[in-house]
This record gives C-alpha cells, structure tokens and sequence, in this order.
C-alpha cells in the first residue's frame, strides 16, 4: 500500500466528503428556495425534515456500525450520501425537495456516526489522540464545499448542476482515500437499538457536553452575523466575517489539540475548552465594538473546537455500550442541540435581546467545563484495541 494511503488519511477523507456536501448544501440553500417558491416557513421545514432525517438514522446507524463495522458502513454510505445530494438539486418539486433532503439528512446523519467509529479505530490503532485532526477535515472540507457554491454561482451554474459536479469530483477525489485496506480490531456486536439514541450512565454527562458545544456551534451558524449588525450595525460584508473567524480558529485549534491532549488528558483540555469559549461569549455580548466581537468570535471557536471530538472519542471508548450506538447516542444530543438550539435562541431574542440570548452559550460553555472530568484525567491515552476490547478511560 502506498505511504501516502494511510488509515489516518482514509478516515479524514470521509470526514472531508461529509463536510465538503453539507458545505455545498448550505452554500445554495437560497437559490433552492427561489427555485421552489419556499417562504421562510416552508424552508425552515424543509431544513427541518433534514434534521429529522438525520436524528432519526443515528440509532439504526449506531447498531449497523456495530454490527457491519464501522469502516464498511462508512464506505456503504458515502455513494447514498453523494446521490441524495444529487437528488436534492435535481428534485421538480417542493414534495420531492422534501423527500431527498430526509434522505440526505439520514445519509448524512448514518454516516457522521459511522466515520466517528473508524476515526476511534484509528485513534487506537495509532495509540494517541487523533480525533481532533480528524475532525478538522470536516470543518475544512465544509468550507470547501461553501466556496464551490461561490464559484457555481459566479459561473452562472444551475443548483442541479453545480450539484452533480460537486458530488462527482468530491467522491472521485476522496474516493481513493475511502478504499484504504483496513481491518478492524473489534468484533462485531449485534443488539437491538433503541428508538431514540439516547446516552445512559455516564454518557449522559458526555452527552451534555456534546450538547453544550452543539448549542454553541448552531447559534454560531444562524446568528453571528445577525449580532454584528444589530449590536454594533456592521456592514452585511463585516457581519459575515464574524462565522469565517469563528470557523477558522476551529480549525485551527483542532489541527493542533491532539498534541494537547497527548500532554495534558483529555479532561483539563476540554476545561480549557469550555473556559475559552466562555470568555469568547464575554466579549462578544460585552460593551461591543468589532475588533472586540472578532476577537470573541475567535476564542469561541478555539474553545468549543475541541469538545465534540472528545465527546465522540470518549463515547467510542465507553467499556458498557458498544462503540456504534454509544456515539450514535452522544450524536443526538450534539446534533439536536444544533437543530434546536438557534431555535431556543430566537425565542429568548424575541422576549428581550439577541446579545442576552447569546448569553446562554456561556452558560453551556461552563457546563462543558464543569463536566470536562467525565473525559478523563492527565495521562489518559488511546490504548490499541484487540478482539472485542475497547478503549477504556482511567479515571483519577
């Protein structure tokens, strides 16, 4: 096998592709909408059934990955994934927009909590943390695909058409990488899935931070830009600028926290996390001014950059529940809050004020601080995994 393939790089890649059509996605979410017609209720429906999608495949995709192995169910789920994105740009009508984004939402959704699986895998084969940067071709990936939609739309392409090409170069650029040989260490496990993935025992606490940083990272998307111009009546350009900050400095920071967290245990840097993040909240509902507001927008990112990976990591290394459906669990909390959380923040907007609202994201970045220990202590490590044995957290 070629150097250049290795396991590190084939479960970035299907990191990168997951991001990269959810990136193309967003990038066109208006021009879909003029296409069909959709007022902002329609469309907050149809982003809706997406979400719904996607929170109603994590269970099912908890108990495949376990059963199937996490790396096949990746790889079975990258084509669904490419051709529902396909379908949502070629779909007629309204009816038939809202049945490919169900499915683009479960494709995605099936195979967040899949490739999670193979980055753990990879994490314990490699005997050090490694999820962080893994994560970080998603957010790279993400940006990639937002920028193709920029590019479509300078060169005057259809969303139809910038959809299939996006899919086609995407899956044959990563398409490589996907097909990695791999064997994995754990056993298949079968078990019936519960309806709803929800986290128990002491996962629920890492569902909690998975939540609080889920919360902080969908309020990101809706409103960053929307406080900007209404707290201190920056420009459309400016105001975009406060997310394109925010995401950069994630990436940033999870393309260095593995280091961080070989040194240190995962539990006091998700405490640094939280703590970062709180401050970034301080400065950004503060007296506000735009360097201020950037530079919170900035340590929001760093901060809430490292707390899903952990979360994923420590659920995948739960030594109760079976890898596939302990991240599927800790994923419906994250993703949830994602879905819901802009939601809540609007409503709290509406009843006093966006800058109060955006106050609660601080409380959420303090809980996640407060639980950080749940993670693990200084000199915590991914230990290599044989036969059924899973990577388990000391506990200090």
């Amino acid at each position: 096998m070629p150097t250049f393939r290795t396991p590190w790089r084939g479960a970035a890649a299907a990191f990168a592709l997951n991001g990269f059509l959810l990136g193309a996605w967003a990038s066109r979410v208006p021009a879909v909408a003029e296409r069909h017609g959709l007022s902002e209720a329609e469309l907050g429906f149809m982003i809706l059934l997406m979400g719904l999608g996607a929170l109603v495949s994590f269970p099912l995709a908890g108990r495949l990955s376990d059963a199937l192995g996490a790396v096949r169910l990746t790889r079975r789920m990258a084509p669904v994934y490419l051709l529902s994105l396909v379908l949502a740009g070629l779909a007629p009508s309204p009816l038939t927009l809202g049945a490919a984004l169900v499915l683009f939402g479960a494709a995605h959704g099936a195979m967040d909590v899949a490739m999670n699986g193979w980055a753990a895998e990879v994490e314990r084969q490699m005997g050090r943390s490694v999820m962080s940067s893994i994560h970080a071709m998603w957010s790279f990936g993400a940006g990639i695909g937002a920028a193709s939609g920029l590019a479509a739309v300078g060169l005057g392409l259809t969303v139809g058409l910038h959809f299939a090409l996006a899919a086609l170069a995407v899956g044959a650029a990563m398409g490589p990488f996907l097909s990695v040989p791999w064997t994995s260490r754990i056993a298949p496990r079968q078990g019936r899935a519960p309806v709803f993935a929800l986290p128990r025992g002491p996962l629920i606490l890492v569902g909690l931070i998975a939540l609080s940083s889920g919360f902080g990272e969908g309020a990101m998307v809706d409103w960053s830009a929307i406080l900007l111009r209404e707290g201190i009546g920056a420009t459309e350009a400016r105001a975009a600028l406060g997310y394109t900050v925010y995401s950069g400095s994630m990436v940033a920071m999870r393309l260095c926290a593995d280091r961080l967290v070989v040194r240190l245990g995962p539990g006091p840097v998700a405490r640094a996390g939280g703590l970062t993040a709180a401050l970034g909240v301080a400065l950004v509902t503060g007296p506000m001014s735009f360097p201020l507001a950037l530079a919170g927008f900035a340590l929001m990112g760093l901060g809430l950059a490292v707390l899903v990976p952990l979360a994923f990591s420590r659920a995948a290394a739960d030594p109760e529940i079976p890898p596939g459906q302990a991240i599927a669990s800790v994923a419906t909390m994250g993703y949830g809050s994602v879905l819901m959380g802009p939601a809540l923040i609007g409503l709290i907007a509406e009843a006093t004020s966006l800058r109060l609202a955006f106050m609660l994201l601080g409380l959420c970045a303090l809980l996640a601080a407060a639980l950080a220990p749940v993670l693990g202590g200084k000199g915590t490590r991914p230990v290599a995994a044989t036969g059924q044995d899973i990577t388990s957290f000391s506990r200090k």
